[in-house]
């Protein structure tokens, strides 16, 4: 067949698997493929008046449900590109994102909010439209991906794919055609918003959540017969810590592939998530939304090589680089540099951000790790994130994971913070779960990481709150939380 325009994708998958054929499932109901259809073939009638064309930015700040496909199908109808940011963010926020992005039109916030550019908000309707078919144009930049960077400036990352997609092309996440997949993630982060449309360019039927819950997670995989799921690990550890029975109470049996990506994964979590469902069924994905590499590894790989992300794939490259910006040998830590197949800068671009690029076009995310002797990746944090007390570099996934095994935490984050004698000192933000908030204290945790962790790395303090520590999409703002607690704690 070949590949097709993405705006095509729906009366594509109306055609071949029948106009009734369920396409997105969502707490607000069911929409078939006709339907989606239809309501895109009216939504992007809509925008078109609005004055959206070919390559144009149009930003979308919609929550998970049938209404965010509706709005990305009708942009790539058009030829134009979908950039997304969360529908949650401080005005501030949003203002200084789209002063840098610059879009031809905003979907989603209050107008007021942004004087001077046309909006759209959530609510809007296009009913009066013509739904009938219309010719899909094809967008050089297939998306458009919001970031705050380590600086907490933001930066828009465009993927240099152009908006086209081949139904027939094997698909190298295993991801199935015609069956079922879940997600659980919110779509303005990259690796949901991939997914989740991944899964309809293949035919898929896409079940979304609003907001993860965990024993909901399970419950939609067994009704809906699920065969696909990413998550993060935050929310693999929420399914662990459910109580066994309620968790083994589900038929999980449909379930083909459970990946899981965005953050460090704990052994101790990994490898009971392997016991439970078996070393074929749990994958793990690494690589940044900038598509400069990535890696894609099974249980059983990692089994034989426990705590690696695996080897490249698609043909990208990974360097290790010490600070000089020379190789490291086999085993010897540095930092994380990749290359696309195609080449460098070939894969994306930044709007309002440089990339740190090595002789010959490498670039790095920042990330710290080392390749094996049979070329597995290993990962240890940012550089950034890493602390430095007494000399001594100690990772703050290293201190998480070791915390994270109590069944009192349900999130913790380890940072840096000064000390005068020894530089920095670990301290560890801690969410207990629920029933062991009146009960979880340092007393309780300082002795539980005594025989696990080397003395240097144990936190010199904690701290307890009860506010969530990870975005829905399990990711940390770390120097966010370092800058908030250092008048005080400096």
């Amino acid at each position: 067949m070949g590949k097709i325009p993405l705006g095509a994708i729906p009366g594509h998958y109306a055609a071949l698997l029948g106009e009734d054929r369920v396409s997105l499932i969502h707490p607000e109901g069911e929409l078939s493929w006709g339907g989606l259809e239809r309501a895109t073939n009216q939504r992007a009638r809509r925008l078109a008046k609005l004055g959206v064309e070919a390559d144009d930015l149009v930003t979308i700040a919609l929550p998970n449900g049938n209404r965010f496909f509706e709005t990305t199908f009708a942009i790539w109808k058009l030829g134009a590109t979908p950039h997304v940011v969360s529908s949650r963010l401080p005005a501030a926020e949003l203002q200084e994102i789209i002063a840098v992005a610059k879009p031809r039109l905003v979907i989603g916030p209050d107008p007021e909010i942004l004087p001077g550019t046309t909006v759209l908000p959530a609510d809007f309707t296009a009913t009066s439209h013509d739904d009938g078919p219309m010719p899909a144009k094809v967008a050089h930049y297939w998306k458009a991906m919001s970031s705050g960077g380590s600086t907490g400036r933001p930066k828009i990352i465009v993927d240099h794919n152009p908006a086209v997609f081949d139904p027939d092309e094997e698909d190298f996440l295993d991801m199935p055609s015609a069956g079922c997949l879940l997600n659980p993630g919110p779509l303005y982060h990259n690796a949901p918003f991939i997914m989740a449309h991944r899964g309809l360019f293949r035919g898929n039927q896409v079940v979304g959540m609003l907001r993860f819950d965990a024993a909901e997670s399970l419950r939609l995989i067994e009704q809906h017969c699920v065969e696909w799921v990413m998550m993060v690990p935050t929310m693999m550890h929420r399914i662990w810590r459910l109580d066994a029975a309620e968790r083994e109470a589900f038929d999980l049996s449909s379930l083909r592939i459970v990946s899981h990506v965005a953050a460090p994964m704990p052994v101790w979590l990994k490898q009971n998530w392997i016991d439970w469902l078996g070393s074929e069924r749990v994958w793990e994905l690494y690589g940044g939304t900038e598509g400069t590499g990535v890696t894609w590894c099974s249980g059983t790989e990692w089994l034989a090589h426990k705590g690696t992300v695996g080897k490249t794939v698609r043909g990208s490259s990974v360097r290790i680089l010490d600070e000089n910006g020379k190789d490291c040998p086999s085993g010897v830590m540095g930092e994380v540099y990749l290359m696309p197949e195609a080449g460098p800068g070939t894969s994306y671009h930044y709007i309002g951000a440089e990339a740190k690029v090595a002789d010959g076009g490498w670039e790095t995310l920042g990330d710290v790790g080392y390749v094996d002797e049979d070329g597995y990746l290993y990962l240890g944090d940012r550089r950034g994130d890493m602390i430095i007390s007494g000399g001594a570099n100690i990772y703050p996934a290293e201190v998480e994971s070791t915390l994270a095994e109590h069944p009192g935490v349900d999130t913790v984050v380890a940072i840096g913070l000064p000390d005068e004698d020894m530089g920095e000192l670990v301290h560890a933000i801690v969410q207990p779960h629920d029933d062991w908030n009146d009960k979880l204290n340092d007393t309780m945790l300082a002795e539980f990481v005594k025989e696990r962790l080397a003395r240097y790395k144990t936190p010199r303090s904690y701290e307890f709150v009860t506010y969530s520590l990870r975005n829905d999409a399990g990711k940390v703002r770390r120097s966010q939380l370092r800058a908030e607690r250092i008048p005080t704690k400096a």
